[in-house]
């Protein structure tokens, strides 16, 4: 009897460590918990302030004892972790900070740092940190390849964890619906939906925000107008905020997208952005709410459309009242793999100004290529200075996949995002390894001297992935050659008679027998100019411009001399070339990581990188191909050579409801 009990207790122990460390790595995950994969074997003390904070520390935390403590003295959301006499002291001004300082704690004891001797103290850059998603009331999400959306049947498990993880990186606010709104968001139904939300996120500390269509006075309040300067309006919609209020106390405002791509506005009544913008803001303030008013606007009339934000805005800076936000892209034109920043960021000196960055990744393969996005918002950085921001929209690339981003490295973006609106000095490689770590590291992989090797060799492929996509997409400042009905492939002929021309990539590449790209210099549209003086300067001079934005902002000749001793057409076939060998090299580094990680995400991740690899042949072939109708250039001996005619090419199609699964086979 005694040895059974014996062995029955060394089973139950073997079962133990094979679920707390190698079972992952035996069977499969379905990156549900996304970075936040705890064990909740808990045996901790944890004393002081109740709450979410409490709750996650009790279930999670393994350590000594912990007690969290309010200090009125310390910045809003912030907080202090200090190690004292024996026992880990969680310091903050409100419930929030607590919370976020809990999964500092938890967050260093995931990735195995030493939580002996602490003495951290941390306050965020910014006060909003926001997604903005762009879900519609049928469930379908604009540019979401992740699924329907979350909010459409709000399950309490699913709004626990989106809750859990965006609070776990500092995310405070989210916007509940698409920028381009039904006016039936601001109903009584669409509002009690809200506020159930709302009252299911509070205790994470996530405010809600309601994109509003500009129009709603007539389509939900049965006005003859929308006008901003009507009294019937104006009363209209201070009758609507409160209404708003009454249901969610805190609510956190609006978000608005006006005169842009037919969406109603204030200019269709006469009136300006401001007008717009302040009315709405008046009838918010009362309320301590907010309004996000976007700076994507543009028109078919101009001659370039990323002139067109800094014309309408510049005239108006000084103009809008202190609780409006411009909402700016981070690029003039639309979330391109590689754009100069907006020079509304530089240029704006009276308004307060937020980045909008694209989480979601429309315009770089959807949820079926590897894009780590944080070194692409860290190179905006570079040029704007984050204390020049009040604030961080994301547009979120979540759904309802079991995985939540439908590609599991896609997670990596979110948890990126809400780092980086938390501390913008964070590296693109620190977050890349602490993302790494909580979502695919065990402690059985982490035991074998293989796996720190794989792990570096993980995070430079996360590193390299964004320069790569941009190579085999539109390299050397090509921008928008994306296929007219989707953003998934290339069609750089993409032309149909009657369509817009800034609608066509055309519009954008411009190619011809002289060369390739778009004159934004001081003698074409003079884009140039609207940039501080010394990048002026430098944009505006072919010899000095960056090469990496060069057809950006000139029409490049076929046969101008690049640093690397190439053609300018030469370098461009070798670019894309590339961007291609660079993917088939991701491949081979994910295979190798077959030991390490469990089954399930193993062959999920394989499969998305086999599709990325065919898919940058795609890109590179049809690319070059139609380029060099015009180049008459033949390609490089030392580059591999398409395997399609540009016939083929120009016949392929994929309908939009295909991002998931192309057909390979080029049905027509």
């Amino acid at each position: 009897m005694q040895y059974n009990n014996k062995n029955n207790m060394r089973i139950l122990i073997l079962f133990f460590l094979l679920l707390t460390t190698g079972w992952s790595a035996v069977h499969g995950e379905d990156g549900s918990r996304l970075w936040l994969r705890l064990d909740t074997i808990s045996t901790s003390t944890i004393t002081g302030v109740k709450g979410i904070a409490m709750t996650e520390l009790q279930t999670y935390w393994q350590g000594g004892p912990v007690i969290l403590k309010r200090q009125k003295n310390i910045a809003k959301d912030g907080y202090t972790i200090k190690s004292q006499n024996g026992k880990i002291v969680i310091m903050a001004a409100n419930d929030a900070g607590l919370l976020y300082g809990a999964y500092h704690l938890l967050r260093l004891q995931q990735t195995g740092k030493d939580c002996s001797s602490l003495n951290i103290s941390e306050e965020p850059a910014y006060d909003l940190r926001i997604l903005n998603h762009w879900d519609n009331p049928d469930g379908t999400v604009e540019r979401g390849f992740a699924g329907h959306s979350i909010f459409v049947n709000p399950e309490p498990a699913r709004m626990k964890m989106y809750g859990r993880a965006n609070a776990s990186i500092g995310i405070n606010g989210t916007v509940l619906n698409n920028v381009n709104a039904k006016p039936e968001a601001l109903s009584t139904k669409s509002l009690q939906k809200a506020k159930n939300i709302a009252d299911q996120l509070r205790p994470y500390g996530i405010r809600v925000y309601l994109s509003i269509n500009f129009a709603s006075p007539i389509k939900v309040g049965g006005l003859k107008t929308a006008d901003p300067l009507d009294a019937d309006v104006i009363r209209w919609w201070k009758n609507k905020v409160n209404e708003i209020y009454q249901l969610i106390p805190d609510f956190g405002g609006f978000l608005v997208k006006a005169n842009s791509e037919g969406e109603p506005g204030p200019q269709d009544f006469g009136r300006t952005h401001a007008d717009g913008a302040n009315m709405l803001a008046a009838a918010l303030k009362p309320h301590k709410g907010i309004v996000m008013w976007r700076a994507f606007v543009y028109n078919p009339q101009s001659s370039d459309r990323a002139n067109q934000a800094y014309e309408e805005f510049m005239p108006l800076d000084g103009q809008f009242a202190d609780n409006v936000i411009i909402q700016i892209k981070n690029g003039p034109i639309d979330f391109q793999p590689r754009e100069p920043y907006s020079p509304l960021f530089t240029a704006l000196q009276k308004t307060p100004m937020m980045v909008e960055f694209q989480i979601t990744q429309e315009y770089l393969g959807a949820a079926n290529h590897l894009v780590y996005l944080a070194p692409m918002w860290k190179e905006f950085f570079s040029f704007v200075k984050p204390n020049s921001l009040k604030a961080m929209a994301g547009v979120a690339n979540i759904g309802d996949d079991t995985n939540w981003c439908g590609h599991h490295f896609a997670q990596a973006n979110w948890y990126a995002f809400g780092r980086l609106a938390w501390n913008p000095s964070l590296t693109s490689k620190e977050i890349a390894e602490e993302w790494l770590e909580a979502t695919f590291d065990s402690s059985t992989a982490a035991a074998n001297s293989q796996s720190s090797i794989l792990n570096s060799q993980l995070v430079k492929l996360m590193l390299d992935s964004r320069e790569a996509c941009v190579s085999y997409m539109m390299p050397l400042g090509i921008h928008h050659i994306f296929a007219g009905t989707h953003h998934y492939g290339p069609e750089p002929w993409y032309s149909p008679k009657g369509l817009r021309a800034d609608w066509t990539p055309p519009y954008y590449h411009k190619a011809d027998s002289i060369g390739l790209g778009f004159d934004r210099t001081l003698t074409g549209s003079a884009n140039v100019k609207q940039y501080p003086d010394e990048l002026c300067h430098l944009y505006n001079d072919i010899n000095t411009c960056p090469e990496n934005l060069l057809a950006w902002f000139h029409h490049i000749p076929w046969d101008h001399r690049m640093k690397s001793g190439r053609t300018f057409w030469d370098e461009l076939c070798h670019k894309y070339d590339d961007g291609v060998h660079e993917v088939r090299h991701f491949l081979a580094v994910w295979d190798a990581m077959q030991p390490y990680v469990d089954a399930q995400r193993f062959n999920e991740v394989q499969r998305k990188l086999r599709i990325q690899a065919r898919d940058a042949e795609w890109w590179r072939d049809a690319c070059l191909l139609y380029f060099q109708t015009f180049s008459h250039r033949p390609i490089p001996q030392d580059v591999e050579h398409p395997v399609h005619n540009l016939d083929e090419m120009m016949q392929f199609r994929i309908p939009i409801t295909m991002y998931e699964n192309p057909p390979y086979g080029y049905n027509k």
